[in-house]
């Protein structure tokens, strides 16, 4: 995957992740850059920095985004990349129950952390498979290949990220449709900065600044390789977690233990 002369969306686009994600992707010749947030004065602003388009929309609001995709390939003809990249945090408020979060709470993170990427897949694979081109990024975090310790509703919306995107490389890789997750640890955005960073263990293997990641991203578009890991020791763990599960459960459990010890 080139970037430069591409059609390119991203969600979530305002700040943090989505908006490096916007400014790398200009920077490599992309044809436009289409910014997409319901903070609609962020993502006109990332967008006039780079001579791009800005649309406000809930991306949980499957028909809105729809009709969004349509008015862009309507305007430019295709879209080549897009990036699903909004999504939402939060711990366990108990840490003691990793069913303690309210419903509520669930129901949000199902909308934003999953049913986000469906409705973005529904929108954008109809005419990638019809040109027998298109790549869909989806921003998901090493939490959906892990666990993050004290946030069930994250680890567990995430999880089921992962699990769609594979469905969605093995559904349309025959139809020409590009899939990519990207997966990273601490990353410097307003999520992390929501808590005590230094006692979040996703941090523990460094934190990341979000142009960091975009330029991860612009290496794992160039393989075209389905995990997209910022953080390279995730895929020690996940090699950890696969070969002893018993073991890798045991170790979380423990870090669990020395995250919750008072310093």
């Amino acid at each position: 995957m080139d970037v430069a002369g591409k059609i390119v969306v991203v969600t979530g686009a305002a700040e943090g992740i989505g908006a490096a994600l916007c400014r790398r992707f200009a920077q490599a010749g992309a044809a436009k850059v289409v910014a997409v947030d319901r903070n609609g004065e962020g993502a006109r602003a990332v967008a006039a920095e780079l001579g791009g388009d800005a649309v406000r929309l809930d991306v949980t609001n499957g028909p809105e985004l729809e009709a969004a995709v349509a008015d862009i390939e309507a305007r430019y003809g295709r879209i080549d990349l897009f990036c699903s990249n909004a999504g939402v945090g939060g711990g366990d408020p108990d840490k003691q129950s990793a069913a303690s979060s309210a419903d509520d709470v669930w129901e949000r993170a199902w909308r934003v952390n999953v049913m986000a990427h469906v409705h973005a897949a529904r929108a954008v694979t109809p005419g990638m498979a019809a040109r027998g081109s298109g790549y869909i990024l989806n921003t998901v975090s090493a939490a959906g290949l892990l666990s993050q310790i004290g946030g069930a509703v994250y680890s567990t919306t995430k999880h089921a990220a992962v699990g769609f995107a594979e469905s969605l490389a093995i559904t349309h890789g025959d139809q020409g449709i590009k899939v990519s997750i990207l997966c990273p640890q601490g990353v410097d955005t307003a999520m992390l900065r929501e808590g005590d960073a230094s006692s979040q263990p996703q941090n523990l293997d460094g934190v990341l600044t979000p142009e960091d990641v975009a330029e991860s991203v612009m290496e794992g578009l160039a393989a075209e390789t389905f995990l997209i890991l910022p953080h390279a020791v995730v895929e020690t763990y996940m090699r950890r977690k696969a070969g002893d599960y018993d073991r890798w459960l045991g170790g979380m459990r423990r870090l669990r233990g020395k995250m919750l010890r008072p310093q």
